[in-house]
């Protein structure tokens, strides 16, 4: 048996490419073949680290929400001022740059996969309460800075991850209405407008 550290390794490597897999492909032509090909291994590798595709899938949208929060770890963890701490967690979250949009496809695939998986919708509740609970504090940062009013901060942070949700779609789908520089802008002027009211 492999030692822990490979096996680590060795299962962020199936799920980062389980990631790859599904934001190219989607859930529905989904194959655990295409994981094997794009991790460089065997089909019987994988299954020996995930017993079913379902299994497989749950923890790649689990992965790709942690891998998530690990790359704008230092952002949270900055010095940044924080409404600009806010900012450029939202410049952050754009759907611009592979790593970034490959993200946004595996999330858009959660979502719809959701719909009809209980176990998901479960994942879902846990990635958006650890989310809203991120963003709501840093509201609380700003509020305590006397930079913004006092709104309750979890409801700003339900407004502004919706906002990031629904405007981001816009962009991954190709609207001509919804550009990514409309959305950094709309993004922008939400937060200016919750510190002018301040």
């Amino acid at each position: 048996m492999p030692r822990p550290s490979v096996e680590a390794e060795r299962r962020a490597q199936i799920l980062a490419a389980t990631c790859k897999a599904i934001a190219r492909t989607g859930i529905a032509a989904f194959r655990v073949a295409d994981v094997a090909k794009e991790a460089g291994l065997s089909p019987g590798i994988v299954h020996y680290y995930f017993d079913t595709k379902q299994e497989l899938i749950r923890a790649a949208f689990e992965h790709n929400f942690l891998h998530s929060l690990e790359r704008r770890a230092a952002i949270f963890e900055s010095g940044l001022e924080p409404v600009e701490k806010l900012r450029a967690l939202v410049e952050a979250y754009l759907p611009q740059g592979d790593e970034t949009v490959e993200a946004w496809h595996v999330w858009a695939e959660l979502w719809v996969t959701a719909l009809h998986d209980a176990e998901l919708r479960d994942l879902n509740d846990r990635a958006y309460g650890e989310w809203r609970r991120i963003v709501a504090s840093i509201v609380r940062e700003c509020q305590a800075a006397g930079r913004m009013g006092d709104e309750d901060p979890v409801d700003v942070a339900n407004m502004l991850v919706g906002l990031l949700d629904g405007l981001a779609l816009q962009v991954l789908v190709g609207s001509h209405a919804m550009t990514l520089r409309r959305m950094r802008a709309t993004c922008r002027a939400f937060i200016d407008g919750l510190v002018a009211s301040s």
